[in-house]
């Protein structure tokens, strides 16, 4: 009889036993390491990635802040937009922290240079919100997701508001891979579709006279016939728009494009009323729940409508909580790679998925025109058409 007792009672506490190690295992927090340009010309896109991670964890998770019962630790740390630093807060996130996976950075040049760093650890990086496409061209390997867009969906986008047979482009943006891969991606498209672009300026990211590259597209563009543009792309502070605005392109019949962009940004463009073009988002422009409820939010917490890049990292938390709610909570990289390949998730854009081939998004973007308004202090980017993600699918560029 005490035999029995006493079995029975090793078998309860071995229960016990288990019954800890699986709640221990359940409760273990997910990690995830954020990188982005927190100080720098463009502080303003990674402080509101930040804000629309944490707002997109909160929705996701309906305010829990865990996924199937695991709690979600951020870590963050600041590139400050530099290309080694970055690497080496991405090797402390993998190897020191022990981050299940990566969020970031908020600049391309430095995006370029981290992406072996995931393939060194065999741990995810979502990149958002770098641009270039060579994130997922041929720089690519198989740890790298995108949720951000690429510069052949702008392109693609922003060649469809002006490009067709006869019209003249000339193309001016900054003097790295955003600004080099914009262009060439945009070159692409239009030419695709039947313009022609005549010249291209790169400029100093931080220059701040662009009297010199204005010239040269004046004089490139002005003995072109009728319709011609000056197609600017730029990120951050500053950029040509003011001077270009301002050195007479009327008289030479020159009309400014571009797409849409931070407030900030779009204060600038006041006076282009009319113009044409696209925008990865702009907080009136989707219709669906997830964005009522970041706008409606985020002007209740800071007395401002959520911005450009506040909806990706609010994209960027909708696919981590996705992908980890489809795996019942495992986070190893294998699973999450099988899990996020083709996989469909929710944004305050609407729908996104990330390809199978490249882990590019796809997304929709919004063509618009520009509106003013006097008691709005940017110009309005009023969408005149919601363009699909197969519409805006970029090539595949990696070679897999």
């Amino acid at each position: 009889m005490r035999m029995r007792q006493a079995f029975l009672i090793m078998v309860l506490a071995l229960m016990v036993m288990g019954f800890g190690v699986s709640s221990a295992a359940a409760a273990e927090p997910i990690k995830i390491g954020i990188i982005q340009g927190l100080s720098g010309p463009l502080e303003i896109y990674g402080k509101a990635e930040i804000t629309g991670f944490k707002m997109g964890l909160e929705y996701f998770t309906d305010g829990t802040n865990t996924i199937q019962g695991r709690p979600v630790e951020l870590i963050v740390e600041d590139t400050q937009l530099k290309a080694a630093r970055a690497k080496m807060l991405l090797t402390k996130l993998y190897s020191d922290d022990k981050v299940d996976l990566a969020v970031g950075p908020t600049s391309s040049g430095v995006a370029l240079a981290v992406l072996p760093v995931a393939q060194q650890f065999k741990k995810i990086l979502i990149v958002e919100p770098a641009v270039a496409d060579s994130i997922t061209g041929e720089h690519w390997n198989r740890y790298i997701f995108r949720t951000g867009r690429n510069s052949s969906q702008d392109a693609i986008s922003n060649a469809v508001a002006v490009s067709k047979p006869g019209v003249s482009i000339a193309c001016i943006g900054q003097d790295y891979a955003f600004g080099r891969d914009g262009i060439a991606a945009y070159k692409k498209a239009a030419e695709e579709l039947g313009a022609k672009v005549v010249h291209e300026e790169y400029c100093d990211p931080k220059g701040t006279d662009f009297t010199a590259p204005i010239q040269r597209i004046i004089e490139a563009l002005k003995d072109k016939p009728e319709p011609k543009y000056v197609w600017v792309i730029w990120a951050g502070k500053g950029g040509p728009i003011p001077q270009l605005i301002s050195a007479g392109l009327d008289k030479y019949g020159i009309q400014i494009a571009s797409g849409g962009n931070v407030l900030a940004a779009l204060k600038l463009m006041k006076p282009l009323k009319g113009m044409k073009g696209s925008i990865y988002y702009y907080y009136e422009n989707p219709d669906n729940e997830v964005n009522d409820w970041l706008v409606k939010e985020h002007i209740k917490r800071f007395n401002d409508p959520p911005d450009f890049f506040t909806c990706g990292g609010f994209a960027a938390a909708g696919a981590v909580v996705e992908a980890i709610n489809r795996t019942g909570g495992k986070t190893d990289t294998e699973t999450l790679i099988t899990t996020m390949e083709g996989m469909e998730f929710m944004t305050p854009k609407g729908k996104m998925k990330f390809r199978k081939e490249d882990h590019q998004a796809l997304q929709p973007m919004f063509a618009f025109e520009l509106d003013t308004q006097p008691d709005v202090e940017w110009a309005i980017p009023v969408c005149t058409d919601v363009l699909t993600m197969e519409e805006t699918a970029p090539p595949i560029q990696n070679k897999r």
